[in-house]
């Protein structure tokens, strides 16, 4: 799955997703996705959806799109992670996740799934230079 940008067009989120036009067409009127009128396209129809928290989650949920990100992640290289605080680290991280919502544990997943852990230590600011 490519990067997905903040809007795309019904065609390019089709085009990312590997999925055909009229079902992201359906998912946006079933899902009720927000939208706006792409100018200067013939017909008048073309519509950018804005690619929000609603739209990743809903496109992450699908067992395909998850199938194939899972696939991407197991392809990324795995660090080695050891140390004397190994166990405390666990119990901190551990305790942190129980304190979280069902809602933000969920959140939590949707980004590892997109991002990988990579992605994530990166947004965190912690990822180890690679040489």
């Amino acid at each position: 799955m490519k990067k997905l940008r903040s809007k795309m067009t019904t065609e390019e989120l089709s085009d990312s997703l590997g999925v055909a036009k009229q079902t992201i067409n359906r998912w946006v009127r079933k899902q009720g996705w927000k939208t706006e009128s792409l100018h200067g396209v013939k017909g008048g129809r073309a519509r950018l959806i804005h690619i929000d928290a609603r739209v990743r989650e809903h496109i992450m949920n699908i067992p395909a799109i998850r199938n194939r990100q899972a696939i991407y992640q197991l392809a990324e290289t795995s660090a080695e992670y050891e140390g004397a605080n190994t166990t405390s680290l666990l119990r901190q991280v551990t305790g942190a996740l129980e304190s979280m919502t069902l809602i933000e544990q969920e959140k939590l997943a949707v980004l590892l799934a997109r991002e990988g852990i990579q992605g994530f230590l990166a947004r965190l600011g912690i990822a180890e230079e690679q040489a």
